[in-house]
Parts: structure tokens; C-alpha cells; sequence
């Protein structure tokens, strides 16, 4: 029979969560309270028991670990508890191998936490974890209009008109003035080429001339119109997050403009940078350890006193929603 792994014991009180899409499972611990697993629901209302539990039991600190965003709805719930929480790497917690289940996870995780043995990934405070939401989500909608643009593009390319060949952005004045002239009908080469007169231009009129000539039907035409109406709306989107991500940057106007002064880093990017690392930085002990948490240091890999090749990790922080 194996023997029971025991570790000296630093918290009176605790809990370690195994959490799942549906299932929580919960083991606790400690001084003067008995060592039991029970199962609980993802739902609002058995988190909410789940709470209630815990304060009944005196229990200080909570430790969970997940897959994927699952933690954040447990986080919700227990946060305004006035428990130390923390969600782990899974990696640093690997159960023994053999006869793996949820309750020796949870119970094992307990273990780990009441000997003071785990160290909980940054979790940042509700009102950073929604910036980040807006910041994330408007860096996709950005990616959507390139990804738009690309489509409008390829159309081009279909209908045999060369823009991008001639002009350095097809988003640019020069080049929509010849979309909306086609779109409306104009197709004769000569006049799309009287349109492009701008002085900065670096193809030659003969050029352009070659670029617009196409074959342009009145599916293009449907293409075009639907696309660019996509973009117009995801733009609007944008704006929207913009205005909002500004409202809730309100506070830490100083910092965001501190960040700009560094060269490279504009308004959006020091929103962004702050909506992800936050501005109290007593939470990552050095330099060095913002650099691991944001996966951009590759870290030590040495065996026989040899180092072995090692990419950069994605950070310990709970995985990207």
C-alpha cells in the first residue's frame, strides 16, 4: 500500500475546486472541520450554495483548477466572499498517475493548498477583466474589416480589375473613388483613369489604365455593395467599443499617457497593454516575472549540463476566453 503524502499545514481552512463546463467538484479541509467532496452544479444558484457552504465551514482560501474559461463563472460567484481565491496551473498540480478522478483532484488540490504549496495565477479585478473584454473584443472586430477588405480584393481580382497592383491601399481616397465609380456604373477604362490624379501616385496613367480594364458584372457589383456594407456596420461597432474602452480608461488617464511616451506605443496600445497587465504592478515581484506570465521568455531546460531548446510558454495565466 502506498503511503500517504503529508506536508506541514500553513492554512487553517480550505477548499480545492475541480471545475468543469457542469460540474464543480469541492473538497474541503482544515482545522476543526471534517474532510469532505461534494459535487455542485455550474449553475448561479448551486455556486451560490456552494458559497454558502464554504462561510459555514470557516473556510479562508479556495483554490480551483480548470479547463478553458470555466473558472470565471466560479470567480463570480465567490469573489465578493471574502475568500483568498486562487486559480492554478494545471501543470503544476499533477495528480499521481493512477486511478485519476475528479474527487482525488479536488482533494489533492486541498492538499497542496492547506500546505501553502500553490501559487495562484494573476487574476485581474472585475473592473480590468472587462476592459479586457472590450479591448479583445474590439481588436477582432479590427481583424474582421482586414479580413473584409481582403474578401473586396479577391472580388477584384475576380472581375479582372488589377487595383491592388497600382494602388499602395485600396482603401485609400484615390482608389475608392474608382470602386464607387464602378459600382454606379462606369466601366470605361478611360474615364476610371481620369478619376486617378492624385500627385502622389507611383503608377503611370498607362498603368492604371491597364488595372481598371476588367470584366465587371453585376454579381461583383452584389459582392462589393454587401461587403462594403459589412464594413460599414463592424466600423460602427468599433466606434462604439472605442467610446466605451475611453470611458472605463477615465481613471488611469495618466498612466495611459505616461505609456505613450515610450516610442512605439500609441493611445490604443497602452489601453490595450493596461486593460491586459493592469497599472499596480506589485503583483508580479519583478521584471522578469511579467515577462514569463505574458509567455515572451523561453525559461531554462538543462539536463546532464546540457540546454535544451525551449520556446517561449503562453504565460500562466488562465487561458484566453
Amino acid at each position: 500500500m502506498d503511503k500517504a503524502i503529508e506536508f506541514p499545514q500553513v492554512v487553517d481552512r480550505c477548499c480545492g475546486l475541480d471545475v468543469h463546463k457542469k460540474v464543480i467538484v469541492a473538497t474541503v479541509d482544515g482545522t476543526g472541520i471534517k474532510r469532505e467532496t461534494r459535487e455542485f452544479s455550474s449553475t448561479t444558484r448551486s455556486l451560490t450554495e456552494l458559497k454558502e457552504w464554504l462561510l459555514e465551514l470557516g473556510v479562508t482560501h479556495v483554490a480551483m483548477e480548470s479547463t478553458g474559461v470555466y473558472w470565471k463563472p466560479v470567480i463570480n460567484i465567490l469573489e465578493d466572499g471574502g475568500f483568498t481565491l486562487l486559480v492554478v496551473n494545471a501543470q503544476h498540480i499533477k495528480y499521481v498517475p493512477g486511478h485519476k478522478t475528479d474527487k482525488k483532484d479536488s482533494a489533492w488540490i486541498c492538499k497542496l493548498l492547506r500546505a501553502g504549496l500553490l501559487k495562484g495565477s494573476f487574476i485581474p479585478d472585475k473592473a480590468q477583466r472587462d476592459l479586457r473584454d472590450l479591448t479583445r473584443y474590439r481588436r477582432k472586430k479590427v481583424e474582421s474589416v482586414t479580413a473584409e477588405k481582403n474578401r473586396m480584393l479577391k472580388v477584384l481580382e475576380d472581375a479582372n480589375l488589377k487595383l491592388s497592383s497600382v494602388f499602395s491601399n485600396v482603401s485609400g481616397v484615390t482608389c475608392t473613388k474608382v470602386i464607387d465609380a464602378i459600382l454606379d456604373g462606369h466601366t470605361d477604362p478611360d474615364y476610371l483613369t481620369s478619376l486617378c490624379t492624385h500627385g502622389k501616385l507611383q503608377s503611370t496613367q498607362e498603368q492604371i489604365h491597364d488595372a481598371v480594364e476588367g470584366r465587371f458584372t453585376e454579381h461583383h457589383k452584389f459582392m462589393l455593395k454587401s461587403i462594403r456594407r459589412s464594413i460599414a456596420s463592424i466600423e460602427e461597432e468599433i466606434a462604439e467599443l472605442e467610446a466605451e474602452i475611453d470611458r472605463r480608461c477615465e481613471p488611469v488617464r495618466e498612466e495611459i499617457e505616461r505609456l505613450c511616451t515610450i516610442p512605439g506605443i500609441d493611445q490604443t496600445g497602452a489601453k490595450e497593454l493596461i486593460a491586459e497587465i493592469g497599472v499596480n504592478m506589485e503583483v508580479f515581484p519583478t521584471a522578469a516575472s511579467l515577462a514569463s506570465w505574458a509567455g515572451v521568455s523561453p525559461g531554462n531546460n538543462e539536463s546532464a549540463g546540457k540546454k535544451k531548446a525551449r520556446t517561449a510558454t503562453t504565460g500562466i495565466r488562465p487561458p484566453r476566453r
